[in-house]
């Protein structure tokens, strides 16, 4: 695995976990949530391009 590989599935952790700790505070439509759903989906998307690359 490249370091660019860890460094992505890093962000995507800490993404996920920003993301669960909005939710759990406030809606699943309020704005910030939505917009961390879809930085993680934007982030797994290009993780799952990388892996497709190997």
């Amino acid at each position: 695995m490249t370091i660019e590989m860890k460094e992505l599935l890093n962000d995507i952790e800490k993404c996920r976990a920003r993301m669960v700790n909005l939710a759990s505070r406030a809606s699943m439509i309020d704005h910030n949530v939505v917009e961390a759903s879809t930085q993680l989906d934007t982030l797994i998307h290009k993780y799952i391009l990388m892996t497709r690359k190997q």
